[in-house]
């Protein structure tokens, strides 16, 4: 097990590489640049170049590249051009945001879809089979802007039931220890900040969560399908095994591991994808905070938190694969 994490750990090196000389290309590539966007209409020429020269944009991309890398390694991932400050002060205060939006995400995703994938398999070929399909379909095509203006407008809009945007109600004055609202109030015991912080998440969660859902219904539905099927499920339910245990023991135990990855790699998608919902939703996180730095060719911005995502989505990764050898016995042998 340590052998195989410790491989996983060594492949992040060359992707992280690649992913650095891309990422760096693909943000000098922005059309304007740094200095246009913070100077505005005093974009004068002596204005553009005092700037440039002021964060190295005027040197030779290839000793950019190697001076950007070198503070990376060393921990340093620059200042933002529009705040001033730190890359990772602002990350991180920015990230518990969308780790607790993400994770209302998935638990709407995971609580509906493995569910309904289930309950769709075990009736194949019937009209709640085929209705599952469609919706599903439905969930994958839907834009995720479109559907986050639809459900703001009926329900904050025209209904008022839920808020239409921010984290918390700003009248509400509640102390933030850890930055993950919902979990800051329960632990101070601000009840009423912790529930608001819930009302606030529900309809950005669910704009977010919406394509996860319907990957994660079609793939589990094919998955027991496939289980159900299984010479081991006919042997079992031949020999009289209890329903109960042939359902959780034998059918969803083995149907899981598909199910698994497919969760994982949303996880991965829902931090990296957060980008349109938190901007319709003016939710606070990192994703509305990196399409303001593209607009602002925010340079230190882009690069840090990007790979600071591309990490994420890779030990989100490893920690999948070290998870299946919990839930699947063949695994652990091999």
């Amino acid at each position: 097990m340590l052998r195989t994490i410790g491989k996983r750990l060594l492949l992040l090196v060359p992707t992280l590489v690649g992913l650095s000389i891309l990422l760096f290309l693909w943000v000098r590539s922005l059309p304007g640049g740094p200095a246009v966007a913070l100077l505005g209409e005093r974009a004068t020429p002596d204005a553009i170049e005092r700037i440039n020269s002021l964060y190295g944009f005027d040197r030779p991309l290839l000793e950019q590249y190697f001076t950007w890398t070198g503070r990376l390694l060393a921990g340093d991932f620059g200042a933002s051009i529009e705040t001033s400050r730190a890359v990772t002060e602002e990350f991180f205060r920015r990230f518990p945001a969308t780790i607790e939006l993400s994770i209302a995400a998935l638990i709407f995703a995971i609580g509906i879809g493995v569910p309904l994938g289930y309950w769709a398999a075990r009736r194949h070929g019937k009209f709640t089979d085929h209705a599952s399909v469609v919706l599903s379909l439905v969930g994958i095509t839907i834009p995720v802007f479109f559907l986050a203006f639809i459900l703001k407008y009926v329900f904050a809009v025209q209904l008022g039931w839920l808020p239409s945007d921010g984290r918390q109600d700003p009248r509400i004055d509640a102390t933030h220890p850890t930055g993950f609202y919902v979990l800051d109030g329960i632990l101070t015991g601000e009840f009423d900040a912790a529930w608001d912080a819930i009302l606030h998440l529900i309809l950005p969660a669910i704009a977010l969560g919406t394509i996860p859902l319907a990957i994660i219904v079609r793939i589990t539905r094919a998955s027991v399908l496939e289980v159900q099927n299984a010479d081991y499920v006919r042997t079992g339910r031949a020999k009289g095994i209890g329903r109960g245990t042939l359902r959780n023991r034998f059918i969803l135990r083995n149907a899981m591991l598909p199910v698994i990855t497919t969760i994982g790699l949303q996880v991965g998608l829902l931090i990296a994808g957060a980008v349109l919902t938190e901007t319709v939703f003016a939710y606070p996180g990192i994703g509305s905070f990196l399409a303001q730095a593209i607009f602002a060719r925010d340079y230190p911005v882009l690069q840090g938190f990007i790979i600071f995502i591309a990490i994420a989505y890779a030990l989100i990764n490893l920690m999948v694969d070290i998870s299946y050898s919990f839930i699947d016995p063949r695994v652990r042998v091999s």
